[in-house]
């Protein structure tokens, strides 16, 4: 017989691990599920935005604070630096705590997080290949034939949910996808480590490069753009990130000496946009983070979505165990909690990189008004 628990955990990342600390003391028995084994790389730009320790913080403050203490490398970034298609750099500063670390340690240490201070059962090496909606359970099978069931199935299986494909039917939308690449790169000159860059570029005006420092002199350089228009200007991106770092002015003289560490690697980031374009929430089943397609659309993170959301699905199970109502009604609670929570800075922010996407000299005009205090103030609370 299959193993049953109340409440099975799909994807051990940022979402799932915060959702299983938001389920201590429900009193629920629950198994978070992942197809690999931890530690285990996941390919990002890995900015930790402020609002996700925020919002661990208010679960419990010695979440936040066990693993900024344990946590190594991280990058400390309280600053931006911003630059336009010209040329010209506006430096920023953010109000709430902020830091990189590669997702090989962090996704780690929140699993750690859940070990120390949860019953929850972990099952890691259990890769979901098919998903099976019930009157009373959700049954996952791994393609060796394994299966689990629960109650109540709170999927944060990434970008590539299985989840998503199978029971909301998600699929690929390329005006609200964006695709990246990424590497590690050592001996980066002229760089701050506690200082995120942005480079907004006049040949692909929908997307921007980036380096972001992740602690011991290492940098996480990307770069990426909307997937529609990667198609429609047949953009290479693995390419053209080596070709801007060995051409453009600033970063060419910087990158000249640098040692790459590793390949670049390629990821999809499904776009938040405050409208959902596909079911959240289903009878005995619900998606959060990636899975859900919440990633900010102007500034490419889901870290703190990711960990909103999945605290926001533990508050529906228990609702639902409390009710015993797993309906596709029942559920839509969920939906209109996300939409409530998150949906007004992601279609703010979905609006914003629309408008500026094919617009370089309006990007220009921005970063030379933001000059101006007020104006800057304005710009930082907008994207902020």
């Amino acid at each position: 017989m299959p193993e049953s628990y109340d409440v099975a955990i799909l994807g051990a990342g940022p979402a799932g691990t915060a959702c299983a600390l938001a389920l201590r003391g429900a009193g629920l028995r629950v198994a978070l599920v992942d197809k690999a084994q931890f530690p285990r790389d996941k390919i990002c730009g890995d900015a930790i935005p402020g609002p996700a320790l925020k919002a661990l913080r208010q679960l419990d403050p010695a979440y936040a604070t066990e693993l900024l203490a344990g946590l190594h490398p991280k990058a400390e970034t309280r600053t931006s630096r911003v630059v336009a298609p010209n040329g010209r750099g506006l430096g920023v500063r953010w109000h709430l705590p902020t830091f990189n670390s590669p997702r090989l340690h962090f996704d780690a240490a929140l699993l750690a997080l859940v070990k120390r201070h949860t019953a929850t059962e972990i099952l890691e090496n259990f890769p979901v290949k098919t998903i099976a909606g019930g009157p009373n359970t959700v049954t996952l099978t791994a393609p060796d034939g394994r299966e689990l069931r629960a109650g109540l199935l709170i999927a944060c299986d990434g970008a590539n949910s299985v989840a998503a494909r199978q029971l909301a039917h998600r699929q690929i939308d390329r005006a609200h996808h964006c695709a990246a690449v990424r590497a590690y790169y050592t001996g980066v000159a002229g760089a701050d480590g506690g200082t995120t860059e942005f480079f907004f570029l006049k040949k692909y005006p929908a997307g921007y490069l980036w380096v972001f420092p992740v602690g011991d002199g290492v940098y996480n350089v990307g770069f990426g753009m909307l997937s529609k228009d990667i198609a429609a200007q047949d953009v290479d991106l693995k390419k053209t990130l080596l070709e801007l770092l060995a051409t453009h002015p600033q970063l060419a003289p910087r990158f000249a000496g640098a040692q790459l560490l590793g390949p670049v690697v390629g990821f999809g980031l499904p776009l938040g946009t405050g409208r959902p374009a596909h079911a959240l929430a289903g009878p005995r089943w619900l998606l959060c983070g990636d899975a859900a397609s919440l990633i900010d659309p102007l500034q490419g993170h889901g870290i703190d979505t990711a960990v909103r959301s999945g605290i926001l699905a533990a508050a529906q199970a228990v609702a639902c165990f409390e009710a015993q109502d797993f309906s596709a009604d029942f559920m839509q609670q969920y939906a209109r909690a996300v939409q409530a929570r998150l949906g007004p800075q992601l279609a703010r922010s979905y609006r914003i990189m629309r408008f500026l996407g094919n617009k370089p000299w309006l990007v220009n005009a921005g970063v030379r008004l933001a000059q101006v205090p007020p104006i800057g103030r304005w710009l930082q609370r907008l994207v902020g």
